[in-house]
C-alpha cells in the first residue's frame, strides 16, 4: 500500500470513529482499541493499554491523544496529524451545524426533551466500555461500588468532584502507607 493510502486510511478509520461515536472521549476508547488492536493490529493489546494510561495522564482530550499516539506509532508526525483531523473532524461539523441551527431551535419543547431524553444514554455509552477497559486493566468488579457511590455522591449530594478527589488522594495515600506497615511487619 502506497504511503498515500497509509494516511488516508489513518484519517478514515478515526473519521469513522469520531463520527459514529457519542458520549465523548471515553466512549471512543473502545472503538479506537477495537480498530488498532484487534482489526489493523497497528498495536498489541498492553501496548494499546500502556498508551492509554499515557493519553489519560497528558493534557487534552483522551480520545485525541489516543488517536495521535496511534498515528505517530503507526506513520510518524504526519501520521498524527491524519490521526487527529480525522478523530476532531467529525465533531467540529456538528457543533459547527448545531451552532448554525440551534438558535432557530433553542426554544422548541421537543428539541430540549430529546436532549433530555439523550442524557441516559450517553452515560450506558461511556459506562458499558469502561467496564470492558477496567477488565483489560485488571480492575476486580468488586470494587464497582467505588465509581458508583463518587457518581452517587456528586449528583444527590451535590459534592464538588474537587473534594472526591482530594479525599481519593488521601485515603490512596493512606492505603499504601497501610499496605507498607502491613509488608514490614
Amino acid at each position: 500500500m502506497s504511503l498515500v493510502k497509509q494516511y488516508w486510511e489513518l484519517f478514515l478509520v478515526f473519521f469513522k470513529i469520531g463520527a459514529f461515536t457519542f458520549g465523548g472521549g471515553y466512549a471512543m476508547i473502545p472503538l479506537i482499541r477495537k480498530e488498532v488492536v484487534d482489526k489493523k493490529k497497528w498495536l498489541g493489546d498492553d501496548e494499546f493499554m500502556d498508551m492509554l494510561a499515557i493519553a489519560q495522564s497528558v493534557p487534552g482530550p483522551i480520545s485525541l491523544n489516543t488517536a495521535i499516539f496511534v498515528g505517530n506509532k503507526r506513520l510518524g508526525f504526519k501520521g498524527s496529524l491524519f490521526t487527529g483531523a480525522g478523530i476532531i473532524l467529525p465533531s467540529f461539523i456538528v457543533i459547527l451545524l448545531i451552532a448554525i441551527l440551534f438558535t432557530q431551535f433553542k426554544d422548541n419543547l421537543v428539541v430540549e426533551r430529546i436532549f433530555k431524553g439523550i442524557r441516559p444514554a450517553v452515560v450506558a455509552l461511556i459506562a458499558a466500555p469502561l467496564l470492558g477497559l477496567g477488565k483489560s486493566a485488571g480492575v476486580k468488579l468488586n470494587n464497582l461500588w467505588i465509581p458508583i457511590v463518587v457518581a452517587l455522591s456528586i449528583w444527590l449530594l451535590n459534592i464538588s468532584p474537587i473534594y472526591i478527589i482530594l479525599i481519593s488522594i488521601l485515603l490512596g495515600i493512606l492505603y499504601y502507607l497501610f499496605l507498607k506497615l502491613k509488608t514490614k511487619r
